[in-house]
């Protein structure tokens, strides 16, 4: 297997042919053999796999998405996408040279062939999608993909330049989901000292900030949202933050106004030159990528793993492949997975920019890169995406906006009907927790200005309203994740 190193330094011309050859091999080694849903899909749509040889190929295969994985009269559907061999399926797929010599391998290390196949394929651990809009989904690993999960998370430690004796400090919710153990994992395969918390809801802000200033972490990891509201309290008590370097966000969109807000924030505790990163994941792919470091808080874009992905940009509307480096929904392919399997699975995200093929201008990789500038409309499509006062709004540009103020210290959206009538209009109250000093009424005016001009959509009203409700409202100590923006509409 080429190393990580290698593969950073290969061509985009080599890329492609690496991904072509892991593709095909995949498909008819893994995939066609061992899924139940993809033999299936298959043999209905009379796709032989042994022509699934590109990433232009791919076009031959139906995309999925999340509603293919959920079936109320059918809850355990996701079964239908782990990798289930047995004996009759690998002696007819798999020629008799190559169990000879995976039976030669387990033979040379005092294995048994039979135990190795079940360390491969057998589920053994799993996530679970957040389950916002609907039912969580569950995510399989066996022990191969928990090696990959562990790979990716050293692939990150190494983007963000943490070296061998620094300290982590893992601030994710502790769950069942990507996040924290993408992080928990990634440093224990990166030799990197660290600790996990489980976030606020486990240990509180109280003891998180304890444990900060006991270990003192060159790097913490976690969402944007408690990352701030625990280095803020750290500010409140005065300590000095001047051991902290990297601030890696997950979870949620970054912006460059956000990280240049946090980074004004621990420079006034004596960090200076702290670098803050930014993440992109999905319980789907089963794996997270991130920025390297960059100056004034640009971002260089997501590297990607060529070597265990392909990406794919389509319409959204009408599902045409576009060219990788234009704007569109990203679609996501396994190249090397066992249990859950994903081909041409549609994540509902829209990325501007695209993927981008040139080396980083940063770090100097040659590996695929991501365009930041993702709306994540599969994290919550009925809040997101939804009609008021009759008009289509994204409300993760109402995010963008509010997060790039510097005078606002927190804030949380809600969606109601006037006189809570299911029948009345629709009505926007934007609650405030203005920085100390700020003038009020300006920055009122200057939220609704900004607003009106970026998203079209005015608030009925702002209220502010006091730090200590603000982070009750959004359950920022309590939830796994904040409760940024409410639709409290009734149903009619």
């Amino acid at each position: 297997m080429s190393t990580w190193k290698n593969i950073t330094s290969l061509t985009y011309s080599q890329i492609k042919d690496l991904q072509n050859q892991r593709l095909h091999h995949f498909i008819n080694t893994h995939v066609y053999p061992f899924s139940p849903y993809y033999h299936k899909l298959f043999d209905e749509k009379k796709i032989n796999p042994r022509q699934i040889r590109t990433k232009e190929d791919l076009k031959r295969i139906p995309y999925i998405s999340k509603s293919d994985l959920i079936s109320k009269d059918n809850p355990q559907k996701f079964k239908d996408f782990i990798l289930q061999p047995d004996k009759e399926k690998i002696s007819r797929y798999w020629s008799k040279s190559r169990l000879l010599i995976l039976a030669a391998r387990s033979l040379i290390q005092g294995h048994r062939l039979e135990d190795d196949l079940a360390k491969e394929f057998r589920p053994v651990f799993m996530t679970f999608t957040t389950g916002t809009t609907n039912s969580p989904v569950p995510f399989m690993y066996s022990r191969y993909d928990l090696d990959n999960l562990y790979q990716s998370g050293s692939r990150m430690v190494g983007l963000f330049g943490i070296k061998g004796d620094d300290r982590i400090m893992n601030l994710f919710p502790f769950a069942p989901h990507l996040a924290f153990w993408q992080t928990f994992f990634g440093a224990i395969e990166a030799n990197v000292f660290s600790l996990s918390t489980g976030g606020g809801k486990v240990m509180g802000t109280e003891g998180n900030l304890t444990a900060l200033m006991r270990i003192k972490p060159a790097a913490i990891l976690g969402v944007p949202s408690y990352i701030y509201h625990l280095l803020r309290f750290a500010q409140e008590k005065g300590h000095d933050l001047s051991f902290l370097k990297k601030v890696v966000l997950g979870a949620a969109k970054v912006t460059p106004g956000y990280k240049q807000k946090l980074s004004e924030m621990v420079s006034a505790q004596g960090a200076q030159g702290v670098n803050i990163f930014g993440t992109y994941g999905f319980t789907e792919a089963r794996s997270a990528w991130a920025e390297c470091p960059t100056e004034n808080h640009l971002s260089s874009g997501y590297h990607l793993y060529p070597d265990k992905e392909i990406f794919e940009i389509i319409d959204p509307l009408t599902g045409e492949v576009k060219d990788d480096q234009d704007d569109g929904e990203l679609v996501y392919t396994s190249l090397d997975s066992r249990a859950s399997v994903m081909l041409r699975y549609r994540t509902g995200d829209i990325v501007k920019g695209g993927i981008i093929h040139e080396p980083c201008p940063f770090c100097g990789r040659q590996t695929l890169r991501l365009s930041s500038d993702i709306t994540r409309l599969s994290d919550n499509k009925d809040i997101h995406l939804s009609k008021v006062k009759g008009t289509l709004v994204n409300f993760s540009h109402f995010a963008e906006v509010i997060n790039d103020i510097p005078q606002v210290e927190e804030w949380q959206l809600e969606i109601r009907k006037h006189n809570n009538d299911p029948y009345d209009v629709d009505e926007i109250v934007v609650y405030i927790t203005p920085h100390a000093g700020a003038d009020q009424s300006v920055l009122s005016n200057l939220i609704i200005s900004k607003l009106t001009g970026d998203t079209e959509v005015a608030p009925n009203r702002i209220e502010f309203i006091p730090l200590a409700d603000m982070v009750k409202r959004l359950e920022l100590e309590t939830a796994n994740k904040e409760k940024r923006i409410l639709d409290i509409r009734p149903k009619g």
